[in-house]
């Protein structure tokens, strides 16, 4: 019998196990973990504000029970299955910023927003040891500054943090940015390295809806002249209406805008993933 060739497989996202190395607490709110793992021997950054997929295990678990694979081309199949997972077996997954990678030792650091709703990964976060494990798909990334570009205006809030410092340390020199971003507590400001031309605004929330006085800051804001690139992260709603603000009340380019909700008020990344699919469903 002759012996055939297979056909090639089909692409997929696979799997990294990773386990944690190091545990740094940076501000009050603000925790950094370093992982580590052999999965890691092929990580590729692909963008400065590079993004994956954590699976956090449940409780009494070492690691979590993970969906079949991502076929490439196939991630809304692979959603829905992940969703229909049993609760009791289905892995808390959150999206995450890679703040920093050092492919030479086979390690990434990611930042950990502490909340108080006390969330899956808040909490896991929060009690994290070295040695324990969790999973992650990606990375992914959004940032692309677009040729003509002036200057660049980047806003964010807690979340947004690790992406914006992540940017800010790839920044070339010469390159002028103006950074907003709005948190609860100003102890949770950190200096970012950059060789550009950075000029950084902290803004405290206070007793104002989230995102409210990030956009008064910006509507009071004197912008450089020429083209800017705008990269605006975070809270859903916050992001929604500040990039209105720079389309409709500023001139700015919608195609010069990178804009993407981390979170949403009140919503779990199940419940969102949810709503997403059904609006899918309903065409």
């Amino acid at each position: 019998m002759t012996v055939q060739e297979a056909p090639a497989a089909t692409p997929t996202l696979t799997y990294r196990a990773i386990r944690v190395c190091a545990l740094q607490q940076l501000t009050p709110h603000l925790r950094r973990i370093s992982f580590t793992g052999e999965d890691l021997h092929d990580f590729v950054s692909v963008a400065p504000d590079q993004y994956v997929k954590v699976f956090f295990p449940l409780p009494g678990q070492a690691r979590p029970q993970l969906p079949p694979a991502v076929a490439a081309g196939d991630v809304t199949s692979w959603y829905r299955t992940y969703l229909g997972m049993p609760d009791d077996i289905r892995p808390p997954m959150r999206t995450y910023t890679i703040r920093a990678h050092r492919p030479e030792v086979r390690e990434i650091d990611i930042d950990f927003v502490l909340h108080a709703d006390s969330g899956p990964a808040s909490t896991w976060a929060a009690n994290a040891a070295i040695g324990q494990e969790v999973a992650l798909l990606g990375p992914h990334g959004l940032y692309s500054v677009p040729a003509g570009t002036s200057w660049q205006l980047l806003v964010g809030d807690e979340s947004a943090i690790p992406a914006i410092g992540a940017i800010l340390d790839e920044l070339p020199a010469s390159v002028c940015a103006q950074v907003y971003i709005e948190v609860a507590d100003l102890r949770d400001r950190q200096d970012f390295p950059t060789a550009g031309d950075v000029e950084i605004r902290w803004v405290p929330r206070g007793a104002a809806p989230h995102g409210e006085a990030v956009l008064d800051a910006l509507r009071t804001a004197r912008f450089p002249a020429g083209s800017p690139y705008a990269w605006l992260s975070g809270e859903a709603g916050m992001v929604k209406y500040t990039r209105r603000h720079l389309v409709r009340e500023r001139g700015v380019d919608k195609r010069a805008i990178t804009f993407t909700g981390y979170w949403r008020l009140g919503k779990s990344e199940e419940d969102t993933g949810r709503e997403s699919l059904r609006q899918l469903d309903a065409g």
